[in-house]
């Protein structure tokens, strides 16, 4: 069920009293855990040496920078001192026998591949061992590019010309594709479902691996649909397109960045900063930007390589797009909002920026619309948190006991609390069964579960945002880069007056560790 993003703001303010967030979201936190199937690995040393005296060592990565070593010895006493380097210019002294192994963590401050070098002597028998083992880091750090053009089915590009059949893929080469290199981890698709019969929904995932029950897009009968996916790469440099509904459909993708495992651009999450309404002349002049009109604005200080933004479109007068680019740069042909007359719909853009941190919105409609941009986060040489992608997974689903307690309450919000280690979360949120007009705010939770535990927790303030908006009878997704907070809880607001299900999908985070 569904990635992208956005915020209807005035609707959001209301301020009559919240319930308590006594139905809170019971599945376990999603922490680093989640990573492994991910591509969390183990790195050893050989098994040899001299039958006196071996030293063996095995690092499992741990996060994002950080491993732990576990160093062991085939002896059982008595108990020696080995020197561990690091590889980074740092050493620690541990004291280990074979009767037990010893754990110890390092963190690297950089993203990249180290050689771990330890060294045990044994002084009395004067033997000593050392081995080695290289290891690579998890986390990735982001590249923009483009915006370009990848995958249309329309054309052929990217895949055979014609649309994808009901209940089966297309794959998609992103690795080595132009000039984006081997080793990708992950990308950044603004991935558009159109041309569409009936419903249904697009999981995109990395080739190679099983399907998850994530899905990035849903779609009905008539309707273009544009999301935003950061989907992680298979090792074979692919990502499939999974369309899961029965007739088939056009599926275009843009890519407008990637993820690799070295120093690149690290992000800095925030909650949710409103940079530009053109309702009321925010960052820019205001009223409605003009059919085939544009407006740029600066988003970023400098330093900065690309931003994370909720673009929203509302009272348009007719149908169109909106499409968002780094500003001093020509229009491309990609687009990053759908919306037809009248609607007010919301998409997650990541965009690379001008030299000056300025991008450019442009409205691809022949009739004025107004424009709402939110800032969620920045990626920057500064930045200091890197990408880790898990095996999209549910973490939450009001329909199902399984993943929650209760039911979703009305202008009242779920917390959910994820790994105290991670600065934000790269979610997919679904609201599905909806019983009236509403809309989603997500942002972190003040309160701690201990304060939850004990009942002293206070009240969040309401948030004036909205991630996803949706009528009756409709279902609506959006992808969310959730800023996890002080606390590492997030809260999903229901800001509508009618009941309805959450489900919220996870697809990776942001670690600085």
């Amino acid at each position: 069920m569904a990635a992208s993003i956005g915020f209807i703001p005035g609707a959001a303010q209301a301020a009559d009293p919240v319930k308590p967030a006594a139905q809170a979201a019971g599945a376990p936190a999603a922490g680093p855990a989640a990573g492994v199937a991910a591509g969390f690995g183990t790195f050893t040393s050989a098994a040899t040496g001299s039958a006196q005296l071996i030293l063996f060592l095995s690092a499992r990565m741990s996060s994002a920078h950080g491993f732990e070593l576990t160093t062991s010895l085939n002896r059982a006493a008595p108990p020696l001192d080995t020197t561990i380097d690091w590889g980074d210019g740092t050493t620690d002294t541990v004291t280990a026998s074979g009767a037990w192994e010893t754990r110890t963590n390092h963190v690297y401050k950089e993203l990249g591949e180290y050689t771990i070098k330890a060294t045990v002597v044994d002084p009395a028998l004067g033997t000593r061992d050392t081995k080695e083992v290289r290891v690579k880091t998890a986390g990735s750090e982001f590249t923009p590019y483009g915006p370009t053009r990848l995958l249309d089915t329309r054309s052929g590009t990217g895949a055979v010309t014609g649309k994808v059949k009901g209940y089966s893929s297309t794959r998609l080469k992103v690795a080595g594709n132009g000039s984006i290199p081997t080793g990708v981890t992950a990308v950044a698709l603004n991935v558009t479902a159109t041309n569409t019969t009936s419903g249904g929904h697009v999981s995109v995932f990395a080739s190679g691996n099983t399907r998850p029950i994530a899905s990035n897009i849903n779609f009905e009968a008539g309707q273009t649909v544009p999301n935003l996916v950061i989907a992680q790469v298979g090792e074979d440099g692919y990502v499939e397109l999974y369309n899961g509904g029965w007739e088939p459909v056009d599926l275009i993708a843009d890519v407008t960045g990637y993820f690799v495992q070295q120093e690149a651009g690290g992000y800095a999450p925030q909650a949710p900063a409103r940079v530009v309404d053109t309702r009321y002349g925010t960052g820019t002049q205001r009223g409605p930007v003009a059919g085939q009109g544009s407006f740029t604005v600066k988003v970023a200080e400098p330093g900065a390589t690309a931003v994370a933004l909720n673009v929203t479109v509302t009272n348009p007068q007719e149908a169109g797009h909106l499409t968002v680019h780094p500003a001093g740069q020509a229009a491309p042909t990609t687009s990053n909002v759908n919306f037809t007359a009248g609607q007010t719909v919301a998409n997650s853009v990541i965009v690379p920026v001008g030299k000056d941190g300025e991008i450019t919105v442009r409205n691809g409609s022949w009739a004025p619309s107004d424009v709402i941009v939110e800032l969620v986060g920045t990626y920057s040489t500064a930045g200091a948190c890197a990408y880790v992608p898990v095996t999209p997974h549910r973490q939450i689903d009001t329909r199902e006991t399984y993943w929650s307690k209760g039911p979703w309450p009305t202008r009242g919000y779920l917390w959910q609390a994820f790994s105290l280690n991670q600065e934000a979360w790269v979610l997919n949120t679904t609201v599905t069964n909806t019983r009236g007009a509403g809309f989603l705010s997500v942002a972190p939770d003040p309160n701690s579960t201990g304060n939850y535990a004990d009942r002293t927790a206070v009240t969040p303030e309401r948030p004036v945002s909205s991630t996803l908006n949706w009528t009756a009878g409709r279902t609506a997704a959006n992808l969310v880069q959730a800023s996890a907070g002080d606390n590492g809880i997030v809260d999903f607001w229901n800001q509508g007056w009618d009941r309805a299900d959450l489900v919220v999908d996870v697809f990776g985070y942001y670690d600085n560790r």
